[in-house]
């Protein structure tokens, strides 16, 4: 028999009886076979190159109208990794010090027609949890003192009601506040008083007037991308380490970057997320909602929080009986959890080996956590940061590294507040044993993978919970 032809319908060959009669007067079944299977087999192909955190790459051959999101479920694919919603592609440009996260509907070919010779650029494949967190809580990305609301707005505005006004075509909030920016083609920076309106970005040249005889362009977003400083002051004399500038698409170098900088992390995260807004709008929240399409209570601008993966996984059991069963009680599952945060300090020592037999934690107490993705050997606490910044300031980011000033202890650092703050982890001595703590010895810990994971499940001394671990993924 002749081997049918890949495109081939079923329907088209007399031979074969179709098991599927009602489907001949389908209106989708002329789609299926004349539009939408011949549009993908000619869709032209290009290869890309990926990397990972630890500069190792991959290319992929991927159809030329691919968006950053398709690249990052093909490589979730391909490595079996969970997808928690967070991945993202990131573009770094090596010389200038500059990056940003694509946004997830951007054209990955396009992006790159726009890269110029001159500049090293990159593709990185890595987690951001912040990339949509204003949406789960906007009201910790704009503070009262740099955000105003059109006049016949009510200022005690709901969760979802800042929201509304950021995507609505009609009303938008207006940003204000100091940036220093960088004076076009000159090393020299000034401080001046900014605004940002739906028609672009604005700066006053007297003080902080508002009037329109005082107002300065400074630019606009259609044809421009924004970029975050990975550099701080380094490369271009910046007075503080929280630059982002904009590039033209068709830049020809640094000469036309429009370079700024805050005082503070919160100022530069309020700034940067209501760009993004104004510029892509609607398009982000619709970014935002597309891997829970379906679910139900998802309607437009209905947000409420989601829970992530392992928080889902998270059900507070009783196991006391013969059988278990699901604590519902808030009260009870409290109290389980308190005893289950002291049951940690009376824990044995005792871990499986390779071949699954009980050795004891004095043993291998300083490189059982070495195998961890969460711990970073002898990395440098400004890398630390790094590291954190580029998977996102999201409360409950983290790491633990070797510290730098005591050879015997150990750095637990933490995001929380848009603000990245280093615990020291110190060991202990008792009775010929060794322990872990954070909290001069009053919570111990066997070894460091207890400790984290009893900080996963209980804030304890720290400001929040452990919850998302800074890894260098390797493809």
């Amino acid at each position: 028999n002749r081997r049918k032809k890949k495109g081939d319908s079923v329907l088209e060959n007399p031979s074969i009886p179709n098991p599927f009669p009602e489907l001949c007067c389908s209106p989708f079944a002329s789609v299926l076979s004349a539009s939408l299977l011949p549009k993908a087999t000619s869709r032209k192909k290009q290869v890309i190159k990926v990397y990972s955190e630890d500069d190792t790459s991959r290319a992929l051959e991927v159809p030329s109208d691919i968006t950053a999101r398709d690249v990052c479920q093909l490589l979730i694919l391909k490595n079996h990794y969970v997808d928690d919603h967070s991945w993202t592609l990131f573009e770094q440009l090596t010389h200038t010090g500059l990056g940003r996260a694509i946004e997830d509907h951007e054209l990955v070919m396009e992006i790159q027609s726009n890269w110029v010779m001159e500049e090293e650029t990159k593709l990185y494949f890595r987690k951001n949890y912040a990339k949509y967190e204003f949406f789960k809580n906007p009201l910790s990305f704009f503070p009262d003192h740099m955000i105003s609301f059109p006049s016949e707005t009510n200022a005690a505005l709901s969760h979802s009601g800042i929201l509304q006004m950021f995507l609505s075509s009609s009303t938008y909030p207006e940003i204000h506040g100091y940036l220093h920016a960088k004076e076009q083609g000159k090393k020299s920076w000034k401080k001046l008083y900014f605004l940002l309106r739906r028609s672009g970005l604005y700066f006053s040249t007297k003080g902080t007037s508002k009037e329109p005889r005082h107002l300065q362009f400074f630019c606009e977003f259609s044809n421009s991308d924004m970029y975050m400083s990975l550099t701080g002051k380094k490369i271009s004399g910046a007075p503080t380490n929280y630059g982002f500038c904009f590039k033209p698409n068709k830049s020809g170098g640094t000469r036309d970057l429009k370079q700024l900088c805050a005082d503070d992390e919160q100022s530069r995260t309020c700034w940067m997320t209501a760009i993004r807004l104004l510029k892509y709008g609607m398009q982000l929240y619709q970014n935002y909602m597309q891997p829970y399409q379906g679910r139900s209570g998802c309607s437009p601008l209905n947000i409420t929080p989601m829970r992530s993966i392992s928080e889902n996984s998270l059900v507070a059991m009783d196991f006391s009986g013969h059988r278990s069963r699901i604590i519902e009680n808030p009260t009870e599952a409290l109290s389980v959890a308190v005893e289950e945060g002291l049951a940690w300090r009376r824990r044995g020592c005792l871990r499986l080996n390779s071949h699954g037999s009980p050795i004891a934690m004095s043993n291998m107490g300083m490189s059982i956590h070495r195998s961890q993705s969460w711990f970073h050997h002898k990395i440098s606490r400004e890398e630390a940061q790094r590291l954190i910044l580029q998977h996102g300031l999201v409360d409950g980011v983290f790491l633990v590294r070797d510290s730098q000033s005591n050879p015997k202890t150990f750095v637990l650092s933490l995001s929380h507040g848009l603000k990245i703050k280093h615990f020291q982890i110190v060991p202990l001595e008792d009775d010929g044993k060794l322990f872990y703590t954070l909290d001069d010895g009053h919570t111990r810990f066997t070894d460091l993978i207890q400790l984290v994971e009893f900080y996963q499940l209980n804030k304890g001394v720290l400001p929040c919970k452990l919850k998302h671990y800074c890894a260098r993924i390797a493809l």
